[in-house]
């Protein structure tokens, strides 16, 4: 009888499986091949970026919307729409020693009232008045970290300024007279913007922590670690702060939520995937922008996501190829495709309003090779500066490009505006235009 049972079953495995190629068993190693490549291919697909115009007759009317809360400006990284019309008459040039390499950083403006604060190639920090005078510069860097070129990052609070840099320096000024209040060393570089909260302020280093200091004496009060990376951010890394609690971005796009008080991780959000991880070298982001309750932002692999900041869910995502800072104005946000396309999309449900072609006076070939660097938005215009050191100037109601000016022959810094100039910044220079 065991025999016999034993036969049966041997004869319905050879009849099952091992004669059936539709049974995927046993069969071919071409055909499994095959296979395996035609995933991999629809896995690694590189997904279609927005390159022509769509609904490009559609009118945008922003009526009255006016950003005049500078400080909320900060903490949301939203830059609004800005009380700017200027005429964009070059009037003077705030000229530093050249700092090299200048197209790798996103060097950024610190304003206090009408004066200006920068730095130069040595490290040194500088302070112009609104007619492009030096009232002071002052250097706290020995012989060796001046040969190391420090890029600074600057935030200040109308008193102190505080200064980091991507040699693991970072230390606070006296805003008025640049005397030095105190200075202290990080076990790793920092590339982030600085936001300064009420006694404190916070910079995320290359590790991908978060530092809180004392912005009294500098003394770290905590710190948040996030996943390390040999990978070092191609992007200055963001953050926003919203009720005592603070987003930020890591350099794989892992996003953070963190009690401020506290010093305690409320949520994380991975935007990578495992299958996207390995490219990751390659991943640009946009700043994080928020209204107060939704965090929007975007990267150079086709993705912009809103996050509600409550859950750390995904509201929606949309396909844009973009890692510059967006404006949301209203119910609107702005940004520009590496394309060269002004993309205007509803917050709330993240549909397309419009897409237009601000690069269309480029010649074909020129323009595969330019790329958009930054904007901001103005009463009537879009302000957008390039890589080859163009300031298109782009009306808000049809996305189309007015004019183009030249600035310089090589990349020039997003834009920047206090009253009614627009500066830009150059590896020697900031030059401002009225």
């Amino acid at each position: 009888m065991n025999r016999v049972i034993i036969f049966l079953i041997y004869i319905f495995l050879i009849t099952g499986c091992s004669l059936n190629k539709n049974s995927k068993f046993w069969t071919k190693n071409q055909n499994i091949q095959k296979e395996n490549e035609e995933i991999f291919k629809e896995i690694f697909a590189e997904e279609e970026t927005l390159v022509k115009e769509f609904n490009a007759n559609v009118s945008i009317n922003l009526g009255n919307l006016i950003n005049n809360d500078s400080s909320k400006s900060n903490y949301f990284n939203n830059d609004g729409r800005l009380n700017y019309d200027g005429k964009l008459n070059k009037s003077s040039r705030f000229k530093f020693s050249k700092i090299k390499n200048f197209h790798k950083f996103e060097p950024n403006i610190s304003f206090q009232e009408k004066n200006l604060i920068f730095f130069d190639s040595k490290g040194s920090v500088l302070k112009f008045d609104e007619k492009s005078k030096l009232i002071w510069k002052k250097n706290y860097y020995s012989k060796l970290e001046k040969k190391l070129n420090p890029i600074l990052q600057f935030a200040n609070d109308g008193s102190t300024l505080v200064v980091a840099d991507n040699i693991a320096k970072y230390f606070a000024l006296n805003l008025d007279s640049g005397d030095i209040l105190w200075s202290k060393n990080n076990l790793a570089p920092f590339n982030s913007q600085i936001k300064i909260y009420r006694n404190k302020f916070f910079i995320v280093d290359y590790s991908n922590t978060l530092r809180c200091f004392s912005l009294k004496n500098g003394n770290e009060l905590w710190n948040i670690k996030t996943e390390n990376s040999l990978i070092k951010s191609q992007k200055k890394l963001s953050m926003v702060i919203v009720k005592d609690q603070l987003y930020f971005k890591n350099s794989i796009g892992d996003i953070s939520a963190v009690d401020i008080n506290e010093g305690e991780l409320l949520w994380q959000l991975p935007t990578q995937t495992s299958f996207t991880y390995e490219a990751a070298f390659s991943l640009e982001t946009s700043n994080l922008l928020t209204d107060g309750n939704t965090l929007f932002f975007s990267n150079n692999k086709n993705q912009f996501f809103s996050i509600d900041l409550a859950t750390g869910s995904f509201n929606w995502e949309n396909k844009v190829n973009t890692s510059l800072k967006p404006s949301l104005i209203g119910n609107y946000i702005f940004t520009i495709s590496l394309e060269g396309y002004l993309i205007v999309i509803e917050k709330n449900s993240g549909n397309i309003i419009r897409v237009t072609d601000v690069f269309r006076n480029f010649k074909a070939k020129k323009r595969k090779m330019i790329k958009p660097v930054g904007f901001i938005v103005g009463i009537n215009n879009i302000y957008l500066t390039t890589d080859n050191g163009k300031l298109l100037v782009i009306d808000i109601k049809t996305g189309k490009t007015k004019s183009t000016l030249k600035i310089d022959n090589d990349k020039i810094s997003r834009p920047f505006i206090l009253d009614q100039n627009l500066f830009v910044v150059k590896d020697n220079a900031i030059i401002k235009l009225d």
